[in-house]
């Protein structure tokens, strides 16, 4: 018999824009950071940069970066730089970085994290538009 986790290590970013966590995930060098900066620009807070750690606690998902890297992001040609944070926020989407994500999508997509569902959305993470369309999806994530 297999139990569900009840939390996990993800290799990804993570701001909260109006105290709802945003986790966007990808490879290695495929703009998570970027994209976590911009949206910090537009007023999102940073969670944690590279990992996050997302547990489950009372029938939702927190996340929350390892105390190693809290309050830090790496920014490309810069290094390591301190940024205001908050400890942690409740998990409300993911971005999962894609070169050629679908045009229009026909359902809700969703991934399954610590034995529950989070909406998640592709996109181009380096595409100027990126951050208004993360914005837009959490607003609308419920939606087809």
């Amino acid at each position: 018999m297999m139990t569900e986790l009840s939390s996990e290590s993800v290799h990804g970013s993570c701001v909260a824009i109006n105290g709802e966590a945003v986790l966007i995930e990808g490879p290695s060098g495929s703009g998570k950071s970027d994209l976590a900066l911009r949206l910090i620009d537009r007023g999102a807070i940073l969670v944690s940069d590279d990992y996050t750690f997302v547990q489950r606690h009372k029938g939702a998902l927190q996340a929350s970066a390892p105390a190693t890297i809290k309050g830090q992001m790496e920014v490309r040609g810069l290094g390591i730089v301190p940024f205001n944070s908050i400890d942690s926020a409740p998990l409300a989407l993911i971005v999962s970085i894609s070169n050629q994500p679908d045009r229009l999508p026909l359902e809700v997509r969703h991934r399954r994290l610590c034995g529950m569902e989070v909406p998640l959305i592709q996109l181009p993470a380096l595409e100027p538009s990126a951050p208004i369309k993360v914005e837009l999806a959490l607003k609308h994530r419920s939606e087809p």
